[in-house]
């Protein structure tokens, strides 16, 4: 979804633009100042340090954020956005201070928040307007960008009933649909799929992956459903007590980590193991009949079924692992990232 032109959704051509011209939020080009930064950051709740110190300098697409249940995922956020004001340190996103800068900000930024802030007795479109004239539409494109974006998640056909009508699944829709009616260049994603089922969760899901691929906004994306950031984000940022425990690309972490094989043999074993190791496999033997290696970049699959085809040995069972997101994380939790 091209969310950083208020006026073209996915699907409309060019005879579909909208008269109104609001001002274009372009991607940061390469160089440009990073999503976010953070230095030294703290934020502190009366002598409790829930921030510590963060440094770090966030340039990806779309990023997941982790961490354990009181980790400071949801303080971090809100400080991005200017509800907290830090300690000590800064925080600027696409260069501008959170706080000094707070209205360039607000434009910027898209945010779906985790619980519901709507308003009683308003419509959707209502509400959805409202939301976009805050971030600095004017009404009349307020309002068009409103039924657009509203078509757009799913809701058009219910634009005009009241929010508290609404079931959580399109609740969470409406959340988005706000969140992106003013074309930002980040859009910030609290638990996007919190509570939802498994049809509303994939349609979620779908819709975070569409703006993922027009590259036209960053996504920083926050959830506990680790399953759900490894399907959209290419980089994560996990938090451990305040501070950060690991930063990394998830698919340059996945090309890094050892592929693993768990094998259970019937023929020699003893010259499939010095096979293998010809091949430059690293070979254990958890059990017997049992054996654990590991596969070198250079060797595939295939290569293990020719040996056994010419020692005469079955292959009966074969398990094939690399690292997961789980994988990564839980390092993160052990307090190492190797």
């Amino acid at each position: 979804m091209a969310i950083a032109d208020p006026q073209r959704l996915p699907g409309q051509d060019a005879t579909c633009e909208s008269s109104a011209a609001p001002a274009r939020a372009e991607l940061a080009p390469v160089g440009a100042a990073p999503v976010f930064e953070l230095e030294a950051l703290t934020v502190r709740f009366g002598r409790h340090v829930v921030l510590d110190h963060l440094d770090a300098q966030v340039r990806g697409g779309c990023i997941g954020l982790l961490g354990p249940n009181g980790a400071g995922k949801t303080t971090l956020l809100n400080t991005l956005l200017g509800f907290y004001a830090p300690d000590e340190g800064t925080a600027r996103i696409f260069g501008h201070d959170v706080n000094a800068e707070g209205k360039e900000v607000r434009r910027l930024v898209g945010y779906m928040p985790e619980r519901d802030s709507f308003i009683a007795g308003m419509s959707g479109v209502r509400f959805v307007r409202m939301m976009a004239e805050l971030s600095g539409l004017k009404p009349a494109d307020a309002l068009e960008r409103a039924h657009e974006v509203l078509f757009y998640v799913g809701l058009g056909e219910a634009r005009y009933r009241k929010l508290e009508t609404y079931s959580l699944g399109m609740k969470q829709l409406a959340k988005l649909a706000q969140a992106i009616v003013h074309g930002p260049r980040l859009l910030i994603l609290d638990e996007p799929t919190n509570g939802l089922d498994p049809p509303a969760r994939n349609r979620m899901l779908q819709l975070i992956r569409e703006i993922r691929d027009t590259q036209d906004a960053h996504i920083v994306m926050s959830s506990h459903l680790l399953r759900d950031v490894e399907e959209c984000c290419d980089e994560v940022l996990v938090l451990k007590a305040g501070r950060i425990a690991t930063y990394c690309n998830l698919e340059q972490e996945r090309a890094a980590n050892k592929r693993f094989l768990f094998l259970e043999l019937k023929g020699d074993e003893q010259a499939f193991i010095h096979g293998l190791k010809r091949l430059g496999c690293e070979v254990g033997i958890p059990n017997r009949r049992r054996l654990r290696a590991v596969l070198p970049e250079h060797i595939e699959i295939r290569d293990l079924y020719a040996l056994a085809e010419n020692l005469d040995v079955q292959i009966r069972k074969l398990d094939h692992k690399r690292d997961s997101l789980e994988d990564i994380f839980l390092r993160a939790m052990e307090g190492s990232s190797e």
